[in-house]
């Protein structure tokens, strides 16, 4: 069959919505974001979001949030296809996942910490970074379940919170045997190119 010139192009440059793709199932992981102050770190977690299907990111306090041209630079339309809310207060975000039965895990630098090599990951969980500097805030800290470390082996103590959500994301991932999974496209519904949305859609 003769490709449309376009077709191999990922759906956000070809201006799909989710409602043109496929339905992807989603793991039930979901992430908490409390203040971060780089509109850039979250545009990747969502880029990355994507990547691993994750069920929700909660993006609390002053963390930003679409509509914003910065986070949109590295999310490269992410956004579209990962459900996000956004709330005031991050306890709000923790509560209402214990609420639903969701354990909660900091990704942390805590000496309690226990190590993500060895941690057994449970099924759904809500894993939750902090600010970049700060780390997560006390109080939230003392609402979460579990506490788990990224350890470091050189001479730096941290590393970009972007970068150590993916590591966490596909450590969960990898444990579960979501990684064993047939590579899906991300193709339209139709199999061919959907026609650009309506604007504003």
């Amino acid at each position: 069959m003769k490709k449309t010139p376009g077709h191999n192009l990922e759906p956000h440059y070809r201006m799909l919505t989710r409602e043109h793709l496929e339905a992807r199932t989603r793991h039930p992981v979901h992430i908490v974001l409390e203040n971060i102050r780089s509109a850039f770190n979250v545009g990747s977690i969502f880029r990355t979001s994507d990547a691993g299907a994750v069920e929700h990111i909660h993006l609390c306090g002053y963390t930003c949030h679409p509509p914003n041209l910065k986070l949109a630079k590295t999310a490269l339309g992410a956004f579209d296809y990962v459900p996000w809310t956004h709330h005031e207060e991050p306890a709000d975000a923790v509560k209402h996942l214990r609420g639903m039965g969701i354990p909660v895990v900091a990704i942390e630098t805590a000496d309690n910490a226990r190590s993500v090599g060895t941690y057994i990951w449970p099924q759904p969980v809500a894993i939750v970074f902090g600010n970049e500097v700060k780390g997560i805030s006390p109080e939230l800290l003392s609402e979460c379940d579990e506490i788990v470390r990224i350890p470091m082996l050189g001479y730096k103590n941290t590393i970009n919170v972007a970068t150590a959500f993916g590591i966490v994301l596909y450590d969960i991932l990898g444990q579960w045997g979501a990684l064993r999974e047939p590579a899906a496209s991300a193709g339209p519904k139709n199999q061919k190119p959907a026609p650009c949305p309506d604007e504003g859609q």
